[in-house]
């Protein structure tokens, strides 16, 4: 043991828990050198059943150093690699005294498919005791063709522990000439196929001295397969015991009494006296084989047998001895003479024992068996509880598991039928729907009143009470008596593969468990149970501490094709916590057993449980399970008549040493079912059944193995086009698992060229397959294999011969098989290491992923059914990224305006009105190109990014690339438009200022002569004087002014005029109406209808599709979408205080005739009357308050005012001249006053709208505005919070209009909290302060004196922050006497700038939120909404909104769906409100018929074809439209009243609906 290494484990044993885990030691091909390493060694290729396993090579260099030495003592050769090397049967001796009894088990199961003799009696190293591996011997299974069902072709199969046959022993006393096990190999071995059953002397390492294998019995077994090739006739068991029978008597006696013959290999005998009377030489079962090889040994021998024959009572003694002459070919004939004897012996009708029973032999003898420890007893004896009662497999289970039979199989039918509505007939869907949901509830009614069985109660508790150990004997006992139960019965039923009735094991035990949790999950979550009743909240633990223990777990039920998700997340999830750190089948998947099993799986593992998932893929009965055990060294089942059924997983844990490594804690390894599988051949859809496991074990996977055999081209064929539309469809739902083509049966792994041609006919028949599989899934894009994933004909093909060489009864696994299926495990282990981390899902992931795909599997449409909570939360993260660059992006387009803005003001200001315009184009592409690349850099940084779910919505990203393209086209035409109107605005404001100014200049040359008479006279007048004669000039300039007003102008009859230019190319009638029309004046008050003359053809026909309410409604909400636009930009810029201009009526007609180019008014065949109509009120609406806009305008900008206002001004300058006073200090306070504080003002204005949405969108309700569906889910949880049915009638016929409003005044409430407002407009001021200080202070500033000049560069350095008025500025620099006083004047301007910031801060502070709202520049409310809102487009049945991300995306979507009667659909012939959900309708055989259908009806089914871009998911969780159905049926009354309709005849099951469910359903979509 200690030159092994494995001291350790003489007290701690080894598990096979331990063996099978992957540390960076399974990475490595293990060398036999030095001793240490030989014990792993040689597990390392058992488990891949490698069956050269037992082979020690010695160290070639060693061997090198020999040869070399030309003194060495070649003699010496034995000696030296016996001190350095190890018997084979010593080191196996010593893997089984160091491992634990499951993995001795697991051992001899492993052995045996190597067909390496097994241990039978085991020594217990000192040679005093021996144990009987009975226990060990349990698992293994053979499979053979006895001469009575030769002619039927049908066979036996069973545990070799319980197989009748007879045993023959191979004994030795004294050294024998020739190797004893060398004989027995050819006994069992056809001629010319020689096989190492058992160890032999020539073998590597068999002629090492035995240290500890002496007085070893090894068994192997010889089972016919029904040809005339065979050896023997019948099965058989060879026994051989190691070392001399002298010296191991119990073992000897053992032999005698279980064999049919003992063969008594004679040596050289010393004390023959001895041996005489411990060996019972008259039992005919003694033969004696001698061997004389010597004239000394002849005598001996001779002297031997006389006193034999004179010893013995039995006469035919002779016949009993061989007596064999030295020959080369000894070994040969030997075994043939014995194989001769051996049938002579087995000839005839005998009754044999079994292994089985040899346990009560070995202990009356003294020898110790491995079953008769108290826990191994214990738990038989329950075992045998469980299942004595076993008469009839289909009768137990009917009585003892009476939930998972009709019960469970009508709720997977029903589960199913939710999502297909096959059968709805004439009923609605949602009745149809409510029928089946409170079926199933009344299901789980009655599985939850079953009482639990006897048997089953018995099975749980023993889960419950039973330590780990005798827990672990307890299902391996289950397992035992159950595959025995089958095998009776495969037997029984002619050895046809068993149906799934009449299958049993402890998979349909923990199923039953699982839905007795299911049932009661059931009845806590409809409130028929509280939940402090709960009774079998602790089954997910216990189950996962099976998972945890290498038990594989049923994911998909076999049966019922369903998978318990509650019970096997929470197993997860509790695993988890413990450890730190076919619609023909009733195909479904109970999901609340799976996750909640998993759930539990998480708990145990504390949340520390990343998982890579490897899958297996293929048609039935080609090796998928020998597979992966031979890959992993697992124990999926791999026997006759009880081929995997369903799918079942085996948690593989990754050691510490590798985690990091792997990326992972675990590997998941899923086993499923073979696909194409006869049994379901006859049965409706088993096409689709496959497609459904195939794409649902495939979505879970980062690996999927797809096996296939080479034997068959049709089946090949098959499973391509499964394995392509599973693979397609993870494309489609952004999920990538890697692929790997394992081809089984191949005979000539090393024909490279002809490997070749068969890789690229496979990948041309994949291209074949994906153009199918593309057609039927409705997806153009993909034309070949390689478009769906990253296909590699080199790596990603694995050609390995079949895994049996020799007659299948009697093959061992062939050489070729073990070592390709090594290179494999190596390569999917570099795969997964080059895998990132972040790919790695975690329990809770892994949860979702189960319930997401089997959610869309069950529906007749993957593609357009999946819907998963990880895809959903990147998609949203995603959305928030592009939805905060987006803010960006227009923040700083609006930054550029603003700057853009003043400096157009201040050049038409200052008379460049020429240079106004130059290089604008240019300078919009300098900011937008750099701002679109930004964009564009950050989106392509997140797809490169490390985060994991990325690679789920890399679908998307083309859309959101496109969609910043829009967004760049969009802010190019806004920035042309705004400049544009600037431009034309402040054109005609700076004709206004340059009359002002002329006027000013008057002005100041009369004060100015004023002032020079004054100051030539001598005399000096006092104040009064001086004011009135200033007043006299002043009155007498104005009159000679001859000031009159700007000439008002009728805006209406302008606007009227400028939409008959506009409409001038519309038919006659069109213009005939326009010329007739003398004014808007009748269009401000009227309220816009629909009317039958605005449809094209007969007024028949307008009159038949009038009643149509799909027509009036949705025009009418279009045109009051389109009014409410009209109007939000009127009112936008009536606040800006400027003149009416042409261009916003120009404004107005774009913004209605892009709201009627949707195709709107050809889906309805409108005339254009209806544009003209629409337009007409639009403008009417607008033309009033453009007219007293313009009328203020003139107001405010009259000469006359502006003049007399600045009276003041003048005079003071006029007095300060006049007495020589140094006025500084006043043109400086009247430069703040003036010219700093309008600026400022407006400055304010211009930024405020921007800081607003920053602010919010950097606050605590970010997340509200992040992204479409965050903001709908917030919109509608307030509404059900006000229980205002008006507003949710807004929300659903004006929902445009309504999330405005609602934004508006959610902003508006918001800042009435001055805390909120105030800083933004504090931080706005002294943010531009300091701008002007930067100025003042600046030395290029400062040395200049010319006070005008200093101004001028003043105006010029903050041109783009400030327009300050050049009027005002002139009244400011009017009369300055003193030239050089620049740096003073700006130094009190300096010291006066805080009182202009407070006075400035004051005048905002005290004006309303909605004041403010109306006066900056950016509404705050039109971003948000824009951040919001989206495309704007509408599902076409219910008229929920899009919530999409991006503004060019290629399919709209809603996460809710709502009944179709909130958005005023009703039943034409009852006006009864539909109550329909177009969610449940697309799964329905319902029609529908619309404007795009030309009014025929249409599937609802195959909606795609007339909304091909619209994807309309159907409920997975029938509860996505949970909280519409709960709004419908609190106020389906005040509906009906609203839409002038009846109520809705509303489902049953919807009045059930709480206000918590419905606040519920928000949160988990």
């Amino acid at each position: 043991m200690v030159n092994l290494g494995l001291e350790t484990y003489k007290t701690t044993k080894l598990t096979l828990t331990r063996l099978l885990n992957i540390g960076s030691e399974t990475y490595k091909k293990i060398e036999p050198h030095p001793l240490t390493n030989v014990p792993w060694y040689f597990l390392q290729k058992l488990m891949a059943l490698d069956g050269t396993a037992r082979y020690i090579q010695p160290q070639d260099n060693e061997e090198e150093d020999i040869y070399q030495d030309p003194d060495f003592d070649f003699n010496s050769i034995e000696s030296l690699h016996a001190s350095d090397s190890v018997n084979p049967l010593d080191f196996m001796c010593a893997v089984l005294h160091c491992s634990d009894p499951f993995l001795r088990q697991h051992i001899l199961l492993k052995m045996s498919m190597c067909q390496f003799a097994v241990p039978l009696l085991v020594p217990s190293g000192d040679g005093s005791d021996c144990t009987l591996f009975l226990w060990a011997m349990r698992d293994i299974v053979k499979r053979w063709r006895p001469p009575s069902r030769r002619e039927s072709r049908g066979f036996i199969e069973d545990h070799v522990v319980n197989i009748s046959m007879p045993i023959f022993s191979f004994i030795r006393i004294g050294e024998y000439g020739l190797s004893k096990s060398n004989i027995l190999n050819q006994i069992l071995s056809a001629e010319g196929q020689l096989h190492d059953f058992f160890v032999h002397s020539n073998m590597s390492g068999g002629n090492v001295k035995r240290l500890i294998s002496n007085g070893l019995v090894e068994m192997s077994w010889y089972f016919p397969a029904g040809s005339d090739s065979d050896l023997f006739p019948d099965c058989l068991a060879i026994a051989n015991l190691r070392g001399d029978l002298l010296q191991y008597r119990k073992q000897v006696q053992f032999l005698t009494k279980i064999s049919e013959t003992v063969f008594m290999y004679v040596g050289g005998i010393d004390d023959k006296n001895q041996f005489l009377s411990e060996v019972d030489i008259s039992s005919d079962k003694i033969f004696f084989i001698i061997n004389i090889t010597s004239n000394f040994l002849k005598q001996q021998m001779k002297t031997f047998l006389e006193k034999l024959s004179l010893g013995g009572h039995d006469q035919n003694m002779n016949k009993r001895i061989f007596k064999l002459n030295p020959n080369a070919s000894q070994d040969r004939k030997i075994a043939k003479l014995l194989q001769i004897h051996i049938k002579k012996r087995i000839a005839g009708d005998k009754i044999y024992g079994n292994l089985d029973r040899s346990a009560q032999v070995a202990s009356e003898i003294g020898v110790m068996v491995d079953e008769h420890t108290e826990e191994c007893v214990k738990t038989k004896l329950l075992a045998q509880q469980i299942t004595e009662d076993i008469r009839d497999v289909k009768d137990y289970k009917k009585k003892n598991m009476k939930l998972q039979g009709d019960f469970w199989t009508q709720y997977s039918r029903n589960e199913k039928e939710m999502c297909r509505m096959k059968g709805q007939g004439n009923r609605s869907g949602e009745e149809y729907r409510s029928h089946l949901i409170e079926e199933n509830l009344d299901l789980r009614k009655k599985q939850y009143q079953e009482k639990i069985s006897d048997n089953i109660t018995t099975f749980l508790e023993a889960l419950i009470n039973l330590p780990p150990v005798e827990k672990m004997y307890f299902l391996n006992w289950m397992r035992f008596y159950l595959d025995s139960e089958t095998k009776r019965l495969l037997m029984s039923e002619g050895n046809k593969q068993i149906l799934p009735d009449n299958n049993l094991g402890t998979e349909h035990f923990l199923r039953e468990l699982g839905q007795f949790y299911e049932a009661e999950c059931s009845m806590i979550e409809n409130d028929k149970v509280h939940i402090s009743e709960r009774k079998w909240s602790n089954l997910p633990g216990i189950v996962a501490d099976l998972l945890l223990n290498g038990f594989p777990l049923e994911l998909m039920d076999g049966q019922a094709s369903n998978i318990p998700l509650h019970w096997i997340t929470d197993v997860l999830t509790e695993l988890d916590t413990k450890m730190e750190g076919r619609y023909g089948q009733a195909s479904n998947i109970p999901l609340q057993w799976i996750t909640d099993v998993l759930t539990e799986l998480d708990t145990k593992m504390e949340g520390r449980c990343r998982m890579r998932v490897i899958t297996v893929l293929g048609v039935q009965s080609t090796g998928k399970s020998t597979l992966l055990n031979a890959i992993f060294g697992l124990q999926f089942p791999v026997a006759s008549g009880r081929c995997t059924r369903g799918a079942f997983m085996t948690l593989i844990k990754v050691k510490e040493n590798f985690q990091e490594e792997l990326g992972c804690e675990f590997l998941l390894v899923i086993d499923t079912e073979g696909l194409k599988s006869p049994e379901l051949a006859s049965i409706e859809d088993s096409f689709e059944h496959d497609n459904e496991l195939a794409t649902l074990v495939v979505g879970l996977s980062d690996i999927t193995i797809i096996n296939i055999s080479m034997e068959n081209s049709s089946e090949m064929k098959d499973i391509l086009q499964i394995v392509v539309h599973a693979f397609l469809r993870m494309k489609e739902v952004g999920k990538k698992p890697n692929c790997q083509f394992v081809h089984q049966n191949v005979s000539d792994v090393s024909a490279l060229e002809q490997n070749m041609k068969g890789k690229k006919l496979l990948l041309d028949q994949l291209d074949e397959m994906t153009k199918v599989a593309a057609k039927m899934e409705s997806n153009s894009d993909v034309t070949k294999f390689c478009d769906i994933i990253d296909y590699d004909l080199q790596k990603n093909n694995w050609y390995i011969p079949g895994p049996w060489h020799g007659a299948p009864t009697m093959a061992s696994v062939s050489l070729g098989y073990s070592e390709n299926v090594y290179r494999l495990k190596m390569y999917l282990l570099d795969f997964l290491k080059l895998k990132t981390n972040s790919d790695c899902c975690n329990i809770a992931e892994f949860k979702e992923w189960i319930k997401s795909l089997w959610d869309a599997v069950k529906h007749e449409k993957f593609l357009f059914s999946f819907r998963c909570s990880l895809v959903a939360d990147a998609y949203n993260q995603l959305c928030i990224i592009y939805s905060n660059l987006e803010w960006q992006f227009r923040k700083a387009v609006y930054s550029w305006m603003t700057e853009m803005e003043n400096e157009i003001k201040n050049q038409l200001a200052a008379q460049k009105e020429s240079d106004v315009g130059i290089g604008l184009n240019i300078d919009i592409q300098q900011i937008l190109v750099p701002q679109a690349k930004k964009m564009e850099t950050a989106i392509e940084e997140y797809f490169e990014s490390d985060n994991k779910h990325v690679k789920l919505v890399e679908n998307y990203k083309e859309d959101f690339m496109n969609s910043v393209s829009q967004l760049k086209q969009e802010l190019r035409y806004y920035l042309n438009i705004k400049c544009q109107e600037v431009i034309q605005v402040e054109k005609e404001k700076s004709k206004i200022k340059s009359i002002q100014g002329n006027y000013q200049k008057i002005i100041e040359e009369q004060v100015s002569k004023l002032l020079k008479r004054h100051q030539e006279d001598q005399s000096k007048c006092n104040i009064d004087e001086l004011e009135s004669e200033f007043e006299t000039m002043w009155n007498e300039t104005l009159q000679a002014f001859n000031l009159s007003t700007f000439e008002k102008r009728n805006i209406g009859q302008l606007m009227l005029e400028h939409l008959r230019k506009e409409m001038r190319n519309k038919p006659g009638y069109i213009n005939k109406k326009l010329i007739n029309l003398n004014n808007l004046d009748k269009y401000q008050t009227k309220v816009f209808k629909i009317k039958p003359e605005y449809l094209e053809g007969t007024i028949l026909q307008a009159i038949k599709k009038r009643f149509s309410p799909e027509v009036w409604n949705e025009t009418t909400r279009v045109v009051d979408t389109i009014l409410d636009r009209c109007h939000r930009y009127v009112d936008k810029t009536v606040t800006t205080r400027q003149d009416y201009h042409n261009i916003f009526c120009r404004q107005l007609l774009e913004i209605i005739n892009e709201g009627l180019s949707d195709k709107m008014t050809e889906k309805y065949e409108f005339k254009p009357l209806l544009g003209l109509k629409v337009k007409l009120h639009a403008l009417g609406k607008a033309a009033p308050l453009f007219q007293k806009m313009h009328e203020r305008f003139i107001l405010e900008n009259d000469p006359k005012s502006c003049l007399e206002g600045l009276k003041l001004d003048y005079l003071n300058t006029f007095r300060q001249v006049y007495e020589e006073k140094d006025d500084t200090i006043m043109r400086a306070q009247r430069f703040c006053d003036l010219c700093l504080k309008p600026a400022l003002c407006e400055y304010v204005k211009l930024n405020l709208g921007k800081d607003i949405v920053e602010e919010i969108t950097s606050s605590e309700d970010s997340i509200k505005y992040g992204s479409r569906t965050f903001f709908q889910s917030n919109l509608l949880k307030n509404l059900l919070e006000e229980k205002n049915v008006s507003e949710y009638v807004e929300y659903s016929l004006k929902y445009e209009t309504f999330t405005i409003n609602w934004i508006t005044k959610y902003i508006t409430d918001r800042y009435q909290d001055r805390r909120h407002l105030d800083p933004l407009i504090t931080a706005i001021v002294i943010s531009v302060s300091k701008k002007i200080r930067h100025v003042l202070e600046d030395q290029t500033f400062v040395q200049h004196s010319e006070l005008e000049h200093c101004l001028t560069i003043f105006c010029e350095m903050l041109r783009k922050d400030l327009v300050i008025s050049q009027n005002n500025m002139s009244v400011v620099t009017f009369q300055n006497q003193n030239s050089s006083n620049g740096q003073h004047f700006f130094q009190y301007v300096l010291s006066f700038l805080p009182d202009v910031e407070n006075k400035v801060q004051h005048e905002f502070q005290s004006l309303s939120v909605e004041d403010l709202l109306s006066m900056v520049s950016v509404k705050p409310q039109e971003e948000l909404f824009k951040k919001v809102f989206g495309c704007g487009k509408q599902c076409p049945f219910c008229k929920v909104p899009c919530e999409a991300g991006g503004a060019d995306h290629k399919e709209h979507f809603a996460s809710i769906h709502r009944p179709q009667g909130l958005g005023e659909y009703r039943d034409i012939k009852t006006q009864v409100l539909c109550h329909e959900v177009c969610t449940t309708d697309v799964v329905t055989e319902r029609k529908f018929k619309c404007p795009e259908t030309k009014w025929e009806l249409h599937p609802y089914k195959e909606y795609r074809t007339i909304f091909p871009d619209w994807k309309i998911q159907p409920d997975p969780s029938i509860k996505a439209s949970v909280y519409w159905k709960y709004i419908f049926k609190e106020y389906n009354q005040q509906f009906a009243k609203e839409y002038a309709a009846k109520e809705a005849n509303l489902p049953i099951d919807w009045c059930k609906i709480t206000k918590e469910q419905a606040l519920q359903s928000l949160t988990t979509q």
